[in-house]
């Protein structure tokens, strides 16, 4: 199921004011510090520092940890209902940290009333594929030692953490191991061929083709086949896979990799495309309207499947 999601209510002057400011300083900030021109080093810095500007959400207790052997944090909220949602952060896998995604980790904590683990895996280029596969397959891995039931667990991600999401189910159809309940994909980088960038007319204030581009040569070194199904899970076989969310921006490069997902026979998807927004315009929940909607729907397809 496809669907082009708007406001209950058309947008104010004061959000459609924010929306403009946001893209701008976005562009300005992330384009110039994300860059690839910039070693990834550098740019780990600059995400950081631009990124303390998101603030988790109020009441979310955070502890940092270990799952599986890989540094993690947990989210917890006042509300606990039992079930676990194993997160993997984007960055065209060579950046980005479980504090740089606190505003989307915890919004998740506190809405669906379940622990989020925001999974610290391995970065490229010091660590290529299928370093960040692995850690995320050892920690989910973890969690069913742990007594976890798989139908109480979630795996989500954005971005390359999307690419990660549906790598990591697919690794467990491969090794016959339980699958989660659900998996949710903001925004997933799902073609590492690189051929499906989409060129928004407003333009992605957020990321370039280049800078996906430089990820991707640091995750896959050359003799990496980059069509391989485990790679590009947008030419994998995802029949039976768990019921997938994923949403999209209209606004962002990645279009296509969301959209294109919709070709792939017997896979449970609902796909929803947000007009006027950005890669990862979730990261702005404590600003933008659209952004906390999306988490609230996000709450709700997990709520529909048992985590209330």
């Amino acid at each position: 199921m496809t669907r082009s999601v708007e406001l209950p209510s058309p947008p104010g002057l004061g959000q459609r004011l924010l929306s403009g400011v946001l893209r701008g300083s976005t562009r300005l900030v992330f384009r110039t510090g994300l860059h690839p021109r910039l070693a990834p080093s550098l740019q780990r810095r600059v995400l950081r520092l631009a990124t303390r500007l998101a603030p988790p959400a109020r009441g979310v207790r955070i502890e940092p940890a270990r799952l599986g052997g890989v540094p993690c944090e947990w989210l917890t909220a006042a509300r606990d209902n039992g079930w676990v949602l194993l997160y993997l952060h984007g960055g065209a896998f060579m950046v980005g940290s479980p504090q740089t995604h606190r505003a989307i980790t915890s919004a998740l904590a506190r809405l669906g009333g379940l622990r989020v683990c925001a999974l610290d895996y391995r970065l490229a280029p010091e660590h290529p594929w299928p370093a960040a596969s692995d850690d995320a397959l050892a920690a989910y891995r973890a969690l069913l030692a742990q007594g976890q039931p798989a139908e109480r667990i979630v795996i989500a991600g954005d971005s390359a953490g999307g690419n990660l999401t549906l790598n990591c189910a697919l690794r467990l159809r491969q090794l016959g191991l339980p699958q989660p309940a659900a998996l949710v994909c903001l925004s997933p980088l799902s073609d590492l061929g690189g051929g499906t960038w989409h060129e928004p007319p407003a333009g992605d204030p957020l990321i370039t083709a280049a800078w996906l581009r430089q990820g991707i040569d640091a995750y896959c070194p050359p003799g990496v086949d980059r069509r391989d199904p485990l790679l590009s899970p947008l030419f994998a076989d995802l029949h039976g896979l768990p019921p997938l969310l994923v949403q999209v921006g209209e606004d962002e490069h990645l279009l296509q990799h969301s959209l294109r997902l919709r070709e792939c026979a017997g896979l449970d998807l609902q796909l929803e495309v947000y007009p006027g927004q950005w890669h990862v315009f979730q990261i702005n929940c404590g600003l933008l309207d659209v952004a906390k909607l999306a988490l609230r729907r996000v709450a709700e397809f997990l709520g529909e499947r048992g985590c209330r």
